[in-house]
């Protein structure tokens, strides 16, 4: 499928300020959630926040759960645009790689509180529904590993299954990431290391991390991957 965007540069002043207003809004309502978690979180704690009138704001989201539809939509348009320019720039190799994972954690990592958010008060709904960005990623999701199967990358399974356990891969990590301060250097818990319970620096942890992702992408390759991009690995190529 393919979803049109509108440049700011293309919106008339009137709508320009209403997205102002609904950014503002959606700013707000990550800083409360980050303050006070979900049971904090209300419309009119949002008015409050941002100097406005409960009812103004049902102009702009007519519930608490269709503001959460947008903050979740916000997620995935960056996501998807994030991960087609990691595939549309593959020549070699499975199209669900090491990049997609960096890719997905990388979005979580820019706004915090906008990803524990979103995934704070996910849907009943069986699937997302059509000509909306959470759609649009979960297809690319399956287009990836579908081309991946194709070529040979990965084996024959079921493909619904597989992309679910990917994103269960990939929203665990963004998830430790965004929440547990300095993850995953300084947990001396989880540590053999004795100097893990100091305060390890800015670039040390986005070290580690970077670590851990392509560890954790290797391992998800190699579970899926077939004899071709087993012996690759083996011989020490990365994906």
């Amino acid at each position: 499928m393919t979803i049109t965007t509108v440049s700011e540069d293309a919106l008339s002043p009137a709508e320009r300020r209403r997205r102002k207003v609904r950014d503002a809004i959606i700013h707000a309502a990550e800083a409360i959630f980050t303050e006070e978690g979900e049971s904090g979180l209300s419309m009119r704690r949002i008015a409050e926040r941002i100097d406005y009138s409960p009812a103004a704001l049902y102009k702009y989201f007519d519930s608490k759960e269709a503001l959460f539809r947008e903050i979740r939509e916000s997620f995935f348009e960056r996501l998807h645009d994030r991960m087609k320019a990691v595939t549309d720039s593959i020549k070699d190799g499975p199209m669900l790689c090491t990049p997609c994972m960096r890719a997905y954690v990388e979005t979580g990592l820019e706004q915090p509180g906008h990803y524990k958010l979103a995934f704070s008060a996910f849907p009943d709904d069986k699937d997302p529904e059509e000509e909306t960005y959470a759609f649009a990623a979960a297809g690319h999701l399956h287009q990836m590993i579908q081309y991946s199967m194709d070529e040979g990358w990965f084996r024959r399974m079921d493909i619904e299954l597989a992309a679910k356990s990917v994103w269960a891969a990939s929203h665990g990590l963004t998830l430790l990431a965004v929440t547990i301060p300095n993850f995953p250097c300084g947990l001396p818990g989880l540590s053999l290391d004795p100097d893990a319970s100091r305060d390890p620096q800015e670039t040390e942890v986005r070290m580690e991390l970077d670590r851990l992702i392509a560890f954790h992408s290797e391992a998800v390759l190699r579970g899926l991957g077939t004899a071709k991009l087993l012996s690759r690995l083996d011989a020490g190529e990365t994906f």
